[in-house]
């Protein structure tokens, strides 16, 4: 059987296409993407995703060429702007137990995060568990390959890609790391601030007092039961995070909401 080399061609450039727009994804999305997963795993996987995805992304330019370049480039950029814009509300959450573990005192309890590759405060990353089981729970990662599946037909392979327009959609999201932080924290935070007022007023009465010595170990207690009683609102805080994440990242793709 004759081997047409315009149709090998095709599907070389359609893997290519495919290729660069996963990897882009895996390089920054976070779970899917962490550093913690073998790399022979992310490689499985985003060859699996390209064998699967690749039919989605047929275009007739030649891969070594500047046009092929300029395209592969593009497809990187846009995978790599949905794995930002989720990465965002993950770092957010982190943050937000960040603020709270500076609230209790706890700012110094750090541990080695691979996932960054240094360390995080202890309830950044307590944080960061929680939401990555509701992540896969609520099926995040495979709304985010469908997503990514629909982005070729909604947003097809070229050499424009986002453009200006999507670059500044990513850069205007990342405001929801402040906000969805202090979205996190704000119970827990809440809480700790009523404490500490009421150390002020004791400070005040009886001067003689080591604070030190006795507010450390109640800032602490007090400040792990806000946590425990502020777990029951970080679902509904994640979830509103997360729903803002797939509006930008359908908008940056050109999709529509569901």
């Amino acid at each position: 059987m004759p081997i047409d080399l315009n149709q090998l061609e095709g599907w070389v450039g359609a893997a290519c296409w495919a290729m660069a727009r996963i990897s882009g994804l895996l390089l920054v999305a976070p779970v899917l993407g962490a550093t913690t997963i073998p790399v022979r795993i992310k490689m499985g996987l985003a060859i699996l995703l390209t064998v699967t995805l690749a039919p989605l992304a047929p275009l007739a330019i030649h891969p070594l060429s500047a046009q092929g370049v300029a395209t592969l480039a593009q497809q990187v950029l846009i995978g790599a702007g949905l794995g930002f814009i989720l990465k965002i509300v993950f770092e957010a959450v982190a943050f937000g137990g960040q603020f709270v573990s500076q609230a209790m005192s706890l700012g110094f309890a750090e541990v080695v995060n691979p996932g960054v590759g240094g360390s995080t405060p202890v309830l950044s990353q307590f944080y960061t568990m929680i939401v990555t089981l509701l992540f896969l729970v609520m099926n995040g990662h495979l709304q985010l390959i469908s997503l990514l599946a629909d982005s070729f037909r909604t947003m097809p392979v070229s050499d424009h890609g986002i453009g200006a327009e999507g670059l500044w959609g990513i850069l205007e999201f990342a405001s929801h790391l402040f906000a969805g932080a202090v979205r996190v924290a704000l119970p827990a935070l809440t809480a700790v601030l009523v404490v500490n007022l009421g150390f002020g007023a004791i400070s005040r009465s009886a001067p003689s007092m080591n604070l030190f010595a006795v507010g450390f170990p109640i800032t602490i207690c007090l400040g792990i039961i806000a946590v425990w009683l502020a777990l029951r609102g970080l679902p509904s805080a994640w979830d509103s995070l997360q729903t803002d994440a797939w509006e930008a990242m359908r908008g940056l793709v050109g999709r529509s909401s569901p």
